[in-house]
């Protein structure tokens, strides 16, 4: 959490905290990483529980049903009790929830003022704490999310540069498998439960074909064999 992103909680009126919908779609009562993070700086009596279908992949309808509900529960928090925070886990402009919740808001409450504070990316965490080193010089870096199938992550291998995956806990043999194909399978590194006393960070060469959690998190460094200040 960066210190500006502790004051943007402090000052806010209410603290809203995405939560997983249960199968019927209520709370499920299970507190998420957002929320206990939050828990940290500011107290329960400001932070707001908010459902989402965080855990839905295939049900469209479903997934805008509880967009739209969290929006209008945002909405009426905004009427009734002033500025209204969102917290998230990572940067609420990369693969975040908030990017829908924000578009709803905005068609619900027009002429709302929507301020992001930059967070801290999973591949960031990742790379500070494996040594891990995203860019030198000229080199690109792709981000991509398993999700959209092992093959988009073989492509990005194939290209040059650095590759980071997210989500890819489900389809861990296929990006084992994906890092082998393209040789870059020993410099790669994977990570999941970053700063928490679960936390796993491990060299991809161990990936077998054990589950692992769905925000597991890849990093497989550009190919650097100039020596230092090759790629410059």
């Amino acid at each position: 959490m960066t210190v500006k992103g502790v004051n943007r909680l402090r000052e806010a009126d209410v603290v809203v905290v995405p939560v997983m919908a249960a199968p019927d779609g209520t709370d499920g009562g299970e507190p998420g990483r957002a929320e206990a993070t939050v828990l940290h700086y500011v107290g329960r009596e400001k932070v707001v529980r908010v459902v989402f279908a965080l855990n839905e992949r295939s049900d469209r309808g479903r997934r805008e049903t509880a967009w739209d509900a969290a929006g209008e529960r945002v909405a009426e928090l905004l009427r009734t009790r002033g500025t209204v925070a969102f917290a998230t886990i990572g940067d609420p402009n990369v693969y975040s929830t908030f990017t829908y919740l924000a578009h709803t808001v905005g068609r619900l409450v027009p002429g709302t003022v929507v301020e992001t504070v930059p967070g801290i990316t999973a591949m960031q965490d990742l790379a500070a704490r494996s040594g891990a080193v995203l860019t030198e010089g000229t080199e690109p870096l792709t981000l991509v999310p398993v999700t959209a199938g092992a093959g988009v992550l073989k492509d990005a291998l194939n290209g040059p540069g650095t590759v980071v995956a997210y989500k890819f806990g489900r389809l861990a043999r296929e990006v084992a498998a994906a890092l082998r194909e393209t040789g870059r399978l020993d410099d790669a590194v994977w990570g999941a439960a970053l700063g928490l006393p679960e936390e796993s960070i491990r060299p991809a060469a161990e990936l077998d074909d054990a589950p692992l959690p769905y925000l597991s998190t890849l990093i497989a460094p550009a190919r650097r064999d100039g020596g230092r200040g090759g790629k410059l």
